[in-house]
């Protein structure tokens, strides 16, 4: 197995690094070729660039033995044996991905592939995300403080790389055909957050084209996701019954969030027109009469038992997170689903496939009764820093989650 002293990290930061043959240098990391054989791409050759007019080698990634900061360390018997390798049909991530275009469905630029993140997985290594984030030609740069401050302003954009069309298998790096392409079949599997990014950068007849082709389920998702500029822009542009399917889908927190940023008028009309029990819990959020957990309180989770392997989460959780309001974490319940533990989703990517969630999950966890108050659980949001807390009942069964966004959204209501 390769050692590497980060189970991730981003292209650009490994790109040029040394090359060794044990202790011999013999070159530059230049590039990765990578197969479509998965959900995420996986690396199957280094492309090593040698001094001296020596052809360049392809070296297959079970040769190496160790990444560092500075150095890459391969072992094979003959170099002669990997120069000159390379094929027609090839996909090297520098020269054909970094810096190409994302398009949206009419093939207009919504953004540029400025990195791409490499995660290591059992011994293999993964292009898991793109990197749309415009800071990181800071960070290309050397210019990583400066990157920082701007980090802070405009968060990092990154894109799942099973949100990317697969790529033709005759491709040019001179070109610039190679395109990036969200289709619009494959719409249903863009989580909601990535697809928010990208309405957020076309114009408002793009969006709208985009989002009506949306079903309702996931029109509420990102709805709810998208900045509440674009929220009015889309509210306005569709028909009032479609947005109140739209809302009738969300949480009580979630729809006094949307409500909140329209118009005093229309608020009251959506409102007006909203089931019943979904307006009632509203309405007291929106007229500061109710603090407690139950009305930010989800159902929305993950959910796992805990003899469950890593190897079968990552194998189901693109299905079982479809219709989830929370994704980031997965909580181990038993058959009476009592709360066990909780699991970071970067420790279940990180972690060994074969581990079992009760191996690997925090048993310290923090909880919260759905009568609780608003208060408490936002003084937990800011001293633990979670992005979600799981509620249970007296004999600690989970009965939903609270989430961050729902609570500190509206802290100013209640503090």
């Amino acid at each position: 197995m390769v050692a590497l002293i980060s189970k991730e990290f981003f292209l650009t930061e490994i790109i040029g690094r040394k090359v060794y043959l044990n202790t011999k240098r013999i070159g530059k990391l230049a590039d990765f070729v990578i197969v479509e054989n998965g959900p995420v791409p996986e690396i199957s050759l280094l492309v090593v660039n040698r001094p001296f007019g020596y052809p360049s080698l392809q070296v297959p990634w079970d040769k190496v033995v160790m990444v560092t900061g500075n150095e890459i360390v391969i072992d094979i018997e003959n170099v002669a044996d990997y120069e000159n390798k390379q094929e027609d049909h090839q996909i090297r991530l520098k020269d054909f991905i970094v810096d190409k275009k994302v398009l949206d469905l009419d093939d207009n630029e919504v953004e540029i592939v400025f990195d791409v993140k490499l995660v290591a997985r059992d011994g293999k290594l993964y292009a898991s995300e793109v990197d749309l984030s415009r800071t990181r030609i800071l960070r290309r740069l050397g210019m990583r403080k400066l990157a920082d401050y701007f980090a802070k302003k405009y968060p990092d954009t990154m894109l799942s790389w099973t949100y990317i069309q697969q790529l033709p298998e005759h491709i040019d790096s001179f070109k610039g055909h190679v395109k990036l392409k969200v289709l619009k079949e494959n719409l249903a599997d863009i989580h909601p957050v990535d697809l928010a990014d990208i309405l957020e950068e076309l114009d408002q007849a793009q969006r709208l084209a985009v989002f009506e082709q949306l079903d309702d389920e996931h029109a509420s998702d990102t709805l709810e996701e998208v900045e509440p500029r674009v929220q009015r822009e889309l509210i306005s542009s569709i028909k009032v019954e479609r947005v109140v399917e739209l809302i009738n889908q969300m949480t009580p927190g979630q729809a006094a969030d949307i409500l909140d940023i329209l118009p005093a008028d229309d608020a009251k009309n959506i409102l007006a027109l909203l089931d019943p029990q979904i307006a009632d819990k509203t309405g007291l959020l929106l007229q500061h009469h109710d603090e407690t957990v139950n009305l930010f309180m989800t159902k929305g989770y993950i959910s796992f038992l805990p003899a469950v392997s890593v190897r079968e989460v990552w194998e189901q959780f693109r299905q079982v997170a479809r219709d989830k309001d929370v994704i980031m974490y997965v909580y181990v319940v038993d058959n009476e689903s009592c709360l066990q533990g909780v699991i970071d989703l970067k420790e279940i990517l990180q972690a060994d496939f074969d581990k079992t969630l009760n191996e690997i999950m925090t048993t310290n966890i923090i909880t919260f009764k759905s009568g609780d108050s608003l208060v408490d659980v936002a003084e937990a949001f800011d001293r633990y820093s979670f992005r979600a807390i799981p509620v249970t009942d007296d004999a600690e069964k989970m009965v939903g989650i609270i989430s961050y966004r729902d609570v500190m959204s509206l802290k100013h209501r209640f503090i």
